[in-house]
């Protein structure tokens, strides 16, 4: 007890003498250190609102794929129809949390806009950035004032860089790495351009977000088209292969099972490359690395 009481008046003494001398060190190291630790695929899933780790996601898509395949197994009696459908329940998390994240995503490039707004307004008003900042986590755009909630705390323990750095590092998105990058030069920098450069920071973010939501528009129906023409022959097969008789019979023998393997390649080839051809050109982060996945 003497000892640990004798290393905590050492550290408070060496810490006053630091801030009394203006050397001080420096602690925001640890919370970028915190965020560089977080992989992509946990990145992945908080950025989806789920608070598991990469391995149980797996493990519970993996679960429902077994019970779908039970399931299968039971009504056609045939191992390799069962297969490919527990396989698409196995995808299933993946694909329903995918499109939760790229919503919550858009729902920030969305708000950055009016949140810009915002913060003009409140510099404008006589606040600092920091200041306007918080304002902005408690009554900025729903999207904007979820991504920061954290910010009051993290700034006021860590700074308000550091803050923000952590922030754009949850989001992980190009839109948010531009903005909160200018948000960092703007309350370091300071001056009387704020106003100005964060006007044409909100007309530019404005621009890209209408920009991404043309881009998504028209390469939604190719998408839903895409699932439609994989998930249809499959769901037939099930309902041809649920009763005794022939299409049983048939599935069940080996030449049941080559004509599985070869729709099934056909399939996932197919769906491949309509998904290429569909597929939305996600700018690369130049702040950050690159976009998050689950993996």
């Amino acid at each position: 007890m003497r000892v640990l009481a004798a290393l905590s008046a050492a550290v408070c003494a060496y810490l006053l003498a630091g801030f009394l001398t203006g050397n001080a060190p420096h602690l925001s190291w640890r919370l970028r250190d915190k965020v560089d630790t977080v992989s992509d695929g946990q990145l992945w899933l908080q950025q989806a609102g789920i608070r598991t780790t990469p391995t149980q996601f797996w493990a519970v898509s993996g679960g429902m794929a077994a019970i779908a395949f039970l399931v299968g197994l039971s009504v056609t009696g045939a191992p390799w129809v069962a297969l490919p459908p527990a396989a698409g329940v196995m995808a299933m998390p993946r694909w329903y949390f995918a499109r939760k994240r790229i919503q919550r995503l858009s729902e920030v490039q969305e708000a950055w806009p009016d949140g810009l707004r915002h913060l003009i307004a409140s510099v404008r008003s006589g606040m600092s950035m920091s200041v306007a900042l918080e304002e902005l986590s408690k009554t900025g755009p729903d999207a904007l004032r979820q991504a920061f909630g954290r910010y009051p705390t993290l700034a006021r323990v860590f700074g308000v860089r550091p803050a923000l750095e952590s922030i754009r590092g949850d989001l992980a998105d190009p839109t948010t790495d531009r903005v909160v990058e200018v948000l960092i030069l703007a309350y370091e920098r300071g001056g009387p351009f704020i106003t100005e450069i964060l006007h044409e920071l909100a007309e530019a973010t404005n621009q890209d977000v209408r920009t991404l939501e043309e881009i998504r528009t028209n390469s939604l129906e190719q998408r839903i088209n895409a699932r439609i023409v994989f998930a249809v022959p499959w769901f037939v097969l099930l309902l041809m292969t649920s009763r005794q008789g022939l299409y049983r019979d048939f599935y069940q023998s080996s030449a049941g099972f080559l004509v599985v393997v070869v729709a099934a390649v056909l399939s996932l080839a197919g769906s491949w490359i309509v998904m290429r051809l569909s597929r939305e050109h996600v700018e690369e982060r130049v702040f950050g690395g690159a976009t998050a996945g689950l993996k």
